[in-house]
Formats: structure tokens, sequence, C-alpha cells
């Protein structure tokens, strides 16, 4: 376990940035995504912490090839611990940290606002360069919370009709979530809450007829929306790609999500389907230590090239005095 001195101690980076992992549904490789990110960060230079953020569900140092942490996040959050840092294990990776989802405590799964502001905020304050997050699955509150406080909130997505359909459907309420977030007035408030019915009496049926109804109510607060709206880009990948069709896919729900509900969504990149993946995990290794040189490590790599490029981050560490 590394203690909160040694952490202080580390050097820091100018910029610091979150990114999430998330989707509507299970099986499309969140926990293998998001492992297989922070190791090629890591390989980068950056100093990143993984986080275990499935509170349901937590099984991300399975998918690292570590063995079950003493000290997880059951411990912040039921209160043993006071501070997130003091649950934090240094892996053999150079450079990568994580902290291990709650375990064996069936209540975290769905915490008091309290408890998830507490955990929101000592998250922001971690001392990395790059602080990822695994979500679960699904669109509940808690889950599209933490989506919501990225810098790089990244959907995953396989090629399969309920995937896909899932994922519009997270997109759709991470973006009403978001709105609800920022309006204030109990009137628009409601509207928001009425909106995510998608048979709703006012027949809103995507974020363009929402603003439209807003700005009827309140033309600034519409004015704001629509400002937010454009500022909310979402991040896409496709995993278990087969096909040409397949790689498309990405395209085509880019452009699906600009026309039917004004989202702008990046197409990070795709991951090729490969036997190694499971092969690897079946050894109990990561993909990206046991294969670096498979055609789906690569994919990752890509995909971590796209989204630093697109942060305007660069791949050469900073130096340092």
């Amino acid at each position: 376990m590394i203690s909160k001195n040694q952490i202080n101690a580390l050097p820091t980076h100018p910029g610091k940035v979150v990114w999430a992992v998330g989707g509507g549904k299970g099986g499309t490789g969140k926990t293998f995504i998001s492992g297989s990110l922070g190791i090629a960060l890591a390989r980068l230079g950056r100093r990143v912490i993984l986080i275990d953020a499935d509170l349901g569900c937590a099984n991300l140092h399975t998918a690292l090839g570590l063995k079950a942490s003493p000290m997880t996040l059951s411990d912040f959050l039921n209160g043993k611990v006071r501070r997130i840092d003091e649950v934090l294990v240094k892996t053999d990776i150079p450079n990568l940290f994580i902290i291990s989802g709650a375990e064996d405590f069936l209540e975290i799964a769905n915490p008091k606002h309290s408890q998830k502001m507490r955990l929101i905020r000592q998250i922001l304050e971690l001392n990395f360069e790059i602080i990822l997050l695994d979500l679960g699955a699904g669109t509940s509150f808690n889950i599209l919370d933490f989506f919501l406080i990225s810098d790089s909130g990244i959907l995953t997505v396989i090629p399969e009709p309920t995937s896909i359909e899932n994922a519009y459907r997270f997109i759709k309420s991470a973006f009403y979530r978001r709105f609800k977030r920022i309006a204030r007035e109990p009137e628009i408030r409601e509207l928001i809450a009425l909106a995510m019915d998608q048979k709703n009496e006012r027949g809103i049926r995507n974020p363009h007829d929402l603003i439209d109804c807003v700005a009827t109510l309140n033309p600034a607060v519409g004015e704001r929306l629509q400002k937010e709206m454009y500022s909310f880009r979402p991040k896409l990948v496709v995993n278990q790609v087969r096909s040409k069709d397949d790689i498309t896919l990405g395209f085509s729900m880019r452009s699906s999500c600009l026309k039917y509900f004004g989202i702008k969504m990046d197409y990070a990149g795709y991951i090729e389907y490969d036997d190694r993946v499971w092969q690897a995990g079946k050894r109990g290794r990561p993909l990206m230590i046991e294969y670096p040189y498979a055609n789906s490590a690569r994919c990752v790599e890509k995909i971590v090239d796209n989204i630093l490029r697109e942060q305007d981050l660069r791949f050469d560490f900073v130096l340092r005095p």
C-alpha cells in the first residue's frame, strides 16, 4: 500500500484530466478497455490512476492480473479510512496505480448523495495526470454522474443491436442528466425529467425538442442549454470488430447522434476481435502485457493517440526541472 506522503512526493503535471469508460449495456468490454487504456497511457510516461467505479460488480483488478486488494473503495465509503488515497495501490507497471472497487458491501452499489459527492470530490483531488474511471453498466444517476465529471467520456459499444440501442439511450440519458444539473428553475427541471420518458405527453423525443420547449418557458435557459449541447462531446469506441461494416458502425453512430440528438460525438477508434484477449485473461494477464504486439493491442494504442490528440495533449512527457 502506498502512503499519503509517497503520493504527495510524486511529481505533478500542469494538466490533470479525467477519463470515464461507460456504456449502456454489460458485456461491451468496459473493464478490458479501461485497463488497456491505463496500461497504454502509463507506457507513454503518463502517471495514471485506474479507479474501479463499478460499485455493483468490481473486477478491474482481475483484468489487470492483480489479486484482490486488502483495501478497497468499501473502506473509504464506509468510513474506515478518511482519504481515498489511503486505499490506493501501486501496480507492477511503472506509472500505473489502482483503486479497487467496493466488494462485499451491497449497500454501496447505491450510495447516498453525500457519499457520492464525497467520493467525487476526493477523486478530483487525486494527484495524477490522468484519472481513469471504469464505470458499471446501465444509466443509473450514479453512473451518469461519474461519466459527466470526466473531461473525456468514453462510450463502449459492440456491433450488436442491443448494444447499439443501449449506447444511444446512454448518450441521451447522460445529456439530459447534464441539463438537469445546470438548470436551477423548478419548472425547467420538471420538464427535463419529463423528457427522459420517451413516451412523454409533451412529445419531446430528442434534445432539440427539449431545448425548444425550454426556450418557450425561459429563452435565457434555452440558450444556455443550447451551448451545453454543443460542448457535450462523448467519445465512442467500437469493440470486438470483425468486419469493415463493424468499423463503419462508429461513423454511422456519430452521424446519427448529430442528426437526431444534435450531439457531436467523436469516434475515438475500434478494437479488433482477438482470441488473444480471452487467452491473456485466462492466464491472469492483461492483453497489453501478454500480447503487446497483437492487433487488438495496437488498436488500443491508436485510441489513446486519438484521444490525447483531441485533448491537445502531447505524447512527449513534460520535462521536469
